[in-house]
């Protein structure tokens, strides 16, 4: 397959996934992005085990690759609307949201890669 349509169709499941993340999560948090904050750490996680994985694995290939990590976390992972939903926050005055929101999608998005990178390790 050619890399290109594999980070297409990658492209185009992540981001029916993060679709699907977001209808869930607002019916569940609606006063808080808990879906950008679900997708980003889900995809830390996914990116390490990917990235462990395919390192571990050489006969893996690049259009597999891609299309998984380019492709499908490209499309899943929304770092734009994090970016977006906090700054909005922050103009309606909820500073102390704001604030909760960058330290949980950094902080857990880098812990949940690191996990991820260790538990690839296993694979």
């Amino acid at each position: 397959m050619p890399i290109w349509l594999a980070v297409t169709l990658g492209g185009a499941f992540g981001t029916l996934g993060r679709y699907g993340v977001g209808v869930w999560a607002r019916a569940l948090w609606p006063a808080f992005p808990a879906a950008t904050l679900i997708v980003n750490v889900l995809g830390g996680l996914v990116m390490g085990l990917l990235a462990s994985y395919a390192a571990a694995r050489p006969e893996w290939s690049g259009a597999w690759r891609l299309g998984l990590m380019t492709g499908v976390l490209g499309g899943f992972t929304t770092f734009s609307a994090f970016s977006l939903e906090t700054l909005v926050l922050w103009r309606e005055g909820a500073l102390g949201l704001a604030l909760v929101n960058v330290a949980l999608n950094v902080i857990l998005s880098l812990l949940a890669c690191a996990l991820g990178l260790l538990l690839g390790r296993s694979l």
